[in-house]
């Protein structure tokens, strides 16, 4: 993509930006933009843009599914740690 980038590109990123749940550093470094690039791009676009209804079921959504994996993860460590107890038993 040339240096100049589309209106769009710089919608979607200030869309991203603002629905992901990432940091703005961890989004720009995802776009390969500037973070002070992406920042200006929020000012410019975010105030005029509010997010649709479907931006605010996918961040709902993703809230909801990472504390999901988090639960799940949690629980994978219980179970790891279970079954190096009960290894230990047999011995």
């Amino acid at each position: 993509m040339s240096k100049s980038k589309s209106d769009e590109f710089r919608q979607d990123a200030v869309r991203i930006a603002l629905t992901s749940g990432l940091t703005r550093r961890e989004v720009s470094v995802d776009l390969g933009v500037g973070l002070s690039t992406l920042n200006k791009w929020i000012k410019q676009f975010g105030s005029a843009e509010t997010a649709s209804v479907a931006d605010a079921e996918l961040l709902l959504e993703n809230e909801k599914l990472r504390r999901e994996n988090r639960i799940l993860k949690e629980e994978r460590e219980v179970l790891k740690k279970a079954t190096a107890f009960f290894a230990r038993q047999k011995t």
